[in-house]
C-alpha cells in the first residue's frame, strides 16, 4: 500500500509566489527520474508531520507508548492554530484518534499532542526529529517543531522530504492505509482527507494530503502506481491548489514514462532504533577520601562524573536445550508398540470369526488360565510420551493475518450499502471471495466494508477495484 503527503495550513488560500522545487523518484530503487531546486532549503510547512508520524510509529513498535495510550491535552497543543481537530486542554484522547488526524487531517494540535507525549515537550521532540532526519539521510533539513507552521530555521528540500516519504512507506507498511482513508474516526468526530480531488482524479494515486502556508506555498509529497510501477513526486512552492495537481500529474506520467517496469526492489535500510536520548546520572566525586569512593578515578576530585545508565541491547535468553532419546530406547519403544498392535488385531480377527461360526452343542466350557490383558496401543504410548523429553505448546494464530479490509464507500442507508456490497463482490469474486461484507454505522452515513482479509489480497482488491472505476481504500488494523 501506497502513502502520500502534503502540508497543511491555516493561512487564507490565496495565490503565493513561493520558491519552486520539484523531485520525482522511482519509489522501488529510489533512483531520480526529474530534479529541480531539489537541495534548496525551503518552508516544509505540514510535511513535517511525516517525520512526527515516522517517530510515532516507531515508538509504538518499541513499546514507548501503545495506539491506546490516553494522551492528556496540554494547553500548548490545545492553543495551535487551524487546520485543528478541536482538542481542549486537559482532555485525554487515544493516540490512535491523534494519529488518524495528524493523517488525514493534518491536524496542528493532534501533532502537537503527540510529539508532547512521546518526548515530553516540543523542544525534545523537536532533537529527536533532528536525530532521525540525520539517520535517514535528510542531511539538509532541521526541525523546530512537530506541526511545521513557520518557523524560522525549519527548513527541509524536495529531496530530503522525497526520502522521507519513501521511508515512511517502506520502514512502517502497517501504517500506509491512514493516508489514502477519505474519511477516518477522530475520537471526538469524524474527519475528512484534506484534499480528494487528486486522489480521485489521477489513476493510481492511492494516498493524498494537501495544504498550504503563506511561506512555503502548496506543497505535496504524492505516491501512485501503475502496474509494477511506482513513483513517488515531491512539489515545493506552488500557486494555487489547482496549479499544483496539475504539475504533480505532469511529473507523475514523466517519472512513468521514464521509469522502467521491471527492477530489483532496492528499499532503504531502516535507520537503528535511538529512542529517547540516554538519560544521565550526575554523581558528585565525595569530598573526604576521595581514594576510597568505590570506582573512584585518580585525578577526579571534585569534578563532576556522568555515568551512563541507560541500557543499549536486551538480548532474548537461549533455548533451552533439549535431549533426544537414546537410539536404543527409540527401537525399543517401536517394537513394543508393533507388538501390541498386531496382538490387537488378532484378537480381533478371533473373535468376528467366533461370532460368523455356527451354534453347536453346549460343551463344558474349558478351565481358563487367568492371563493378563495385552497393553492398550494407547496405554504404549502414554508410557512413551512420559518417557520422552517434554514438549513445549506455543499458541498459535489463527487470524492468519486477516486483519484488512477495504472500504466501497459511504452511503445514506444501510440497505444502499449492502446493496453496493453485493454488487461489488458480484463484479469482483475474485478476490473478494471469502471476505465479510460488513457495513458499520458513522455519524455521518454507513459504511460498506469487506472484511476479514490479508494485506495483500485487500491491496489487490483495490486496485482491481479502482481500474474498474469503483472507489475502494484499505482499511488496516488500526
Amino acid at each position: 500500500m501506497t502513502v502520500l503527503f502534503c502540508l497543511m495550513a491555516f493561512a487564507p488560500i490565496k495565490a503565493v509566489s513561493a520558491p519552486y522545487a520539484a523531485f520525482v523518484v522511482d519509489a522501488r530503487t529510489g533512483k531520480v527520474l526529474h530534479s529541480r531546486n531539489a537541495d534548496t532549503r525551503l518552508h516544509p510547512a505540514s510535511l513535517t508531520k511525516m517525520m512526527t508520524l515516522y517517530i510515532a510509529f516507531e515508538a509504538i513498535k518499541h513499546g514507548e507508548i501503545s495506539l491506546d495510550t490516553k494522551v492528556r491535552i496540554s494547553k500548548h497543543a490545545a492553543s495551535q492554530p487551524p487546520s485543528r481537530l478541536g482538542l481542549k486542554s486537559g482532555q485525554r484522547i487515544k493516540l490512535r484518534y491523534l494519529i488518524r488526524a495528524a493523517a488525514v487531517k493534518s491536524a496542528n494540535d493532534a501533532a502537537t499532542a503527540i510529539g508532547e507525549a512521546i518526548s515530553g515537550s516540543e523542544a525534545a521532540f523537536a532533537r529527536r526529529m533532528n536525530r532521525t532526519a540525520k539517520a535517514l539521510g535528510m542531511s539538509r533539513t532541521t526541525f523546530k517543531n512537530m506541526h511545521g507552521l513557520t518557523q524560522s530555521g525549519h527548513l527541509s528540500t524536495a529531496r530530503d522530504m522525497t526520502t522521507m516519504g519513501r521511508h515512511v512507506f517502506y520502514d512502517y507498511p502497517e501504517y500506509y492505509n491512514l493516508f489514502s482513508r477519505i474519511t477516518a474516526d477522530a475520537g471526538i468526530k469524524t474527519v475528512s482527507h484534506t484534499n480528494r480531488r487528486f486522489l480521485n482524479s489521477y489513476r493510481g494515486a492511492d494516498g493524498i494530503k494537501t495544504g498550504y502556508t503563506r511561506a512555503a506555498g502548496f506543497n505535496l509529497v504524492a505516491s501512485a502506481r501503475h502496474g509494477n510501477e511506482h513513483i513517488i513526486v515531491t512539489v515545493f512552492g506552488g500557486r494555487s491548489t489547482s496549479t499544483r495537481n496539475a504539475k504533480v500529474a505532469e511529473l507523475m506520467d514523466l517519472g512513468f514514462r521514464r521509469a522502467p517496469s521491471r527492477v530489483r526492489m532496492q528499499k532503504p535500510r531502516m535507520p537503528r532504533y535511538n529512542g529517547s536520548a540516554p538519560k544521565t546520572v550526575v554523581a558528585s566525586a565525595p569530598a573526604i577520601a576521595p581514594s576510597t569512593a568505590p570506582g573512584y578515578v585518580p585525578g577526579t576530585a571534585g569534578k563532576t562524573i556522568r555515568l551512563i545508565r541507560a541500557v543499549k541491547v536486551s538480548r532474548r535468553p537461549p533455548q533451552r536445550p533439549v535431549t533426544a532419546p537414546a537410539p536404543e530406547l527409540l527401537v525399543a519403544m517401536k517394537s513394543e508398540i508393533e507388538n501390541a498392535l498386531e496382538e490387537a488385531q488378532q484378537t480381533i480377527a478371533t473373535e468376528q470369526f467366533a461370532a460368523a461360526a455356527p451354534t453347536k452343542t453346549a460343551q463344558p466350557a474349558p478351565e481358563v488360565t487367568s492371563t493378563p490383558a495385552p497393553r492398550p496401543a494407547q496405554a504404549i504410548l502414554a508410557s512413551v510420551t512420559q518417557k520422552t523429553a517434554p514438549i513445549v505448546v506455543t499458541r498459535v494464530s489463527t487470524s492468519g493475518g486477516r486483519l484488512w479490509g477495504v472500504n466501497v464507500g459511504r452511503y445514506s442507508s444501510h440497505h444502499q450499502a449492502e446493496r453496493v456490497l453485493l454488487k461489488t463482490a458480484l463484479k469482483e469474486m475474485t478476490t473478494l471471495d471469502g471476505s465479510l461484507r460488513k457495513v458499520v454505522r458513522r455519524n455521518t452515513g454507513f459504511d460498506a466494508n469487506f472484511v476479514g482479509m490479508t494485506q495483500q489480497t485487500a491491496e489487490l482488491a483495490c486496485r482491481r477495484l479502482q481500474a474498474r472505476d469503483i472507489t475502494c481504500n484499505t482499511l488496516g488494523p488500526t
